[in-house]
């Protein structure tokens, strides 16, 4: 066959994902044997560059929160693109001003001061700078399955081999017990365990670091490292701990924020505690680059020094964000996550009794993961099977995501405005994936 005919055989999809490959960092990971190439989306819908229809379950890694495209916000990027698009933090703007003002009304205890940036990395990149000029020393707690992001810093916090790549030096950076019941560390059982997990930080801050330190940052639920729900009184006791050894608390809320676990903003307030700083990202902009550190008013005053943002709080980005939140309220999303999230763990439950690769199912609102094993009582970890149902629900039409360390984590969190309906859909595209999996 002459290389023109193959060239004419070759789909549309071929020839971009040819391209990504000749063009972009190898280390640029995508889904699926055959790369997805997105082309156009609306609400819980995305269609490929061939046309195909999928039912969004994962939502651009847990971001799209009200839904792709959704007019009520891209309407307002449209005018805000033709009013100013661009300024930096060196001149204030009203769009700036009015997303601060209504994440200091939303988020919980006394956080008002906001520093806006670009992404979740550079959010956790501040919360912990802010930190060690605000706090007696310079050691950090992070836990182990986090992931805070791709920076040198972020790396150093993440607690997974698969993401620490690099030579990654984790100076002042000790890494706790995760509270990973499904897999407990200590090999023991909730809640007969006396949640010894949480009660370890302290022996950890006394061993691993110089006796007090800078903070304690932990995703509510770990979202890259499986979707791994800590127990109810896990982030009271070590929120106790971060306390006595003069830490600030800091609430990764990139994954959790803004109504993802359902009822509340956020994910943290599901646990009852109060964080010093909340960092958030993703569905604040339903798509739209942002991040944000939400600090005590007493705390950013110990910011030491001068700080810009090129892009952060940039018109666009903000009136976007504004625009989801109000959406969030209008609609009524935080008690939707609630109500059709827990009608998605149920039917989620339901499929655990159907699927023996089903090990465990866990997570809180609209934010719901399966853990995949060869055999229930070893729990082996179960990824090529993993692979196998990304591929058949993808064939299928719905999309969903992966996680945990070892790669056998089905992630879900489709927009927090779907119905009941949407999610029996889902839940038979992905029955039917589960049947066509080869043990």
């Amino acid at each position: 066959m002459s290389e023109s005919a193959k060239v004419s055989q070759q789909s549309p999809s071929d020839e971009v994902v040819r391209k990504h490959k000749e063009y972009l960092w190898p280390a640029v990971t995508n889904y699926y044997k055959r790369p997805l190439v997105a082309d156009h989306a609306s609400m819980q819908y995305l269609w490929d560059i061939e046309g195909k229809k999928y039912l969004d379950f994962f939502g651009g890694i847990v971001t799209i929160g009200v839904g792709h495209c959704n007019p009520k916000v891209t309407s307002k990027i449209k005018a805000q693109v033709d009013k100013l698009q661009h300024t930096s933090t060196l001149f204030p703007n009203e769009a700036i001003v009015a997303l601060a003002e209504k994440l200091a009304q939303i988020t919980p205890g006394k956080l008002q001061k906001s520093f806006f940036t670009s992404s979740g990395t550079e959010a956790n990149e501040a919360a912990i700078l802010l930190a060690r000029m605000a706090g007696p020393s310079y050691d950090v707690i992070a836990l182990r399955h986090a992931y805070a992001g791709s920076s040198m810093l972020a790396k150093g916090v993440t607690g997974q081999a698969p993401w620490r790549k690099s030579g990654v030096i984790s100076v002042g950076v000790s890494h706790a017990l995760s509270p990973y019941c499904y897999r407990c560390p200590l090999g023991l059982r909730y809640p007969d365990c006396g949640v010894a997990c949480a009660n370890d930080v302290e022996n950890l801050v006394q061993t691993t670091t110089s006796g007090s330190i800078a903070a304690f940052i932990a995703e509510p639920i770990q979202g890259v490292g499986g979707f791994i729900t800590p127990p109810p009184e896990y982030f009271k006791i070590v929120y106790r701990i971060v306390k006595n050894y003069g830490g600030v608390f800091i609430s990764d809320e990139v994954q959790t924020g803004f109504g993802r676990t359902g009822k509340k903003w956020f994910g943290i307030e599901q646990w009852e505690v109060t964080p010093d700083i909340i960092t958030c990202a993703k569905s604040l902009g339903n798509g739209v680059p942002i991040g944000a550190t939400v600090a005590t008013g007493e705390l950013a005053d110990k910011f030491q020094g001068l700080t810009i943002s090129t892009f952060g709080g940039n018109p666009v980005t903000s009136v976007a964000a504004r625009a989801v939140i109000e959406v969030i309220e209008e609609e009524n999303l935080l008690e939707n996550a609630h109500v059709v999230g827990g009608y998605f763990r149920k039917r989620l439950e339901e499929l655990q009794e159907k699927h023996a690769l089903i090990g465990d199912v866990r997570g809180m609102g609209m934010m719901q993961a399966l853990e995949l094993v060869r055999d229930r009582k070893t729990k082996e970890p179960a990824p090529a099977e993993t692979n196998q149902l990304l591929e058949r629900a993808r064939e299928n039409g719905l999309l969903i995501g992966k996680g945990g360390l070892f790669g056998n984590v089905i992630r879900m969190a489709p927009p927090m405005n779907i119905s009941k309906v949407d999610v029996d859909e889902g839940i038979r595209l992905l029955d039917k994936s589960l049947s066509e999996v080869s043990l």
